[in-house]
């Protein structure tokens, strides 16, 4: 792989350029051996951007709510980046680019961008290089940056630990709540959205989930409590209410703290991630090593526990 000129990617990312963004996106997800000098870059640029996280069953909309937030953001003037997470094509390993399909209507707009990321088998709804790349798109300018996740049903909701507010998107006619309300998905969101509300049904399935929400953990007077919008996003209708309601937890969250308490969590799960990754990488270089055939056949005959063993291993490991 060629080479590129770091600090000029990252000016031109700096300037607006969708090339540069979209390059520097891309050194990301291939695991360049520059992304350690990209970061380095792009550390001092980051941490003002407003992350935004859409979450929810397929069908609910997220891809026309996202949308229409963007239109929503824009014409407040706000410069907007969206990472679109879809499935991968068991054929190329690539991004089917379905959701990047539904907002074409932004495509032309330079105060918008969009970016569609494979999953590549990471499972919890988002790509493994999301992180990083919602770090480009800050460092790019991006004032609201709007991440949908994959859509794999109710499990996935690693999106609470990557966005400073969860939206978790419903419709009317999805199936019954109370079983969706079983799993995670409904226990991370700070903003609860009944989309297709022009839907039969629609009053009922936000009055169920508001007893939901009312069945968990008890709040206090100052703990923030998630409001349920009403939507019709394919024709805007609660997109404007549904800003209100972001910007109220924004407000709330910077009130007390919690936005950088959220993003210190978010970084230190993020170095987390790295360290481990490296220690898997020298674990898969021991793999057929003596010092590990030799503790192995002293596990198995009984002269060493595997934890004992494993001890071991991880001291070479750390002194290589």
């Amino acid at each position: 792989m060629t080479a590129v000129d770091v600090p000029q990617l990252v000016a031109q990312a700096r300037e607006g350029r969708p090339r540069a963004v979209a390059r520097l996106i891309s050194l990301v997800e291939g695991a360049s051996p520059q992304l350690r000098e990209v970061m380095a870059a792009l550390a001092p640029l980051t941490g003002g951007a407003y992350v935004v996280g859409l979450t929810g069953s397929p069908g609910v909309g997220k891809s026309t709510s996202t949308s229409a937030l963007v239109s929503a953001y824009r014409k407040a003037g706000k410069r907007v980046g969206v990472l679109a997470v879809d499935p991968s094509s068991p054929f190329s390993g690539g991004a089917l680019l379905g959701d990047r399909v539904r907002m074409s209507d932004h495509a032309s707009d330079p105060g918008v961008y969009i970016r569609s990321m494979a999953t590549r088998g990471h499972l919890g709804g988002l790509a493994w290089a999301a992180p990083q790349a919602i770090r480009v798109l800050d460092a790019a300018g991006c004032e609201v940056i709007l991440v949908e996740t994959v859509g794999v049903g109710q499990s996935e909701v690693e999106i609470a630990s990557q966005a400073d507010t969860s939206v978790v998107l419903l419709a009317p006619g999805m199936g019954d709540g109370i079983q969706a309300a079983k799993a995670g998905i409904l226990e991370i969101g700070d903003v609860y959205v009944v989309n297709k509300a022009d839907r039969d049904g629609a009053d009922a399935t936000a009055r169920e989930l508001n007893h939901m929400l009312g069945l968990g953990e008890a709040r206090g007077r100052d703990d923030w409590r998630p409001p349920i919008v009403k939507t019709v996003a394919a024709r805007g209708q609660g997109i404007d209410e549904l800003v209100e309601a972001l910007e109220k937890h924004r407000a709330w969250m910077d009130e007390r703290g919690v936005l950088a308490q959220r993003r210190a969590s978010r970084a230190a799960r993020e170095v987390e991630t790295i360290a481990v990754t490296a220690l898997r990488a020298r674990m898969a270089d021991v793999h057929g090593d003596a010092h590990l055939d030799a503790l192995a056949a002293r596990v198995a005959v009984g002269e060493l526990d595997p934890y004992a063993a494993a001890d071991a291993l991880l001291t070479t490991l750390t002194e290589a």
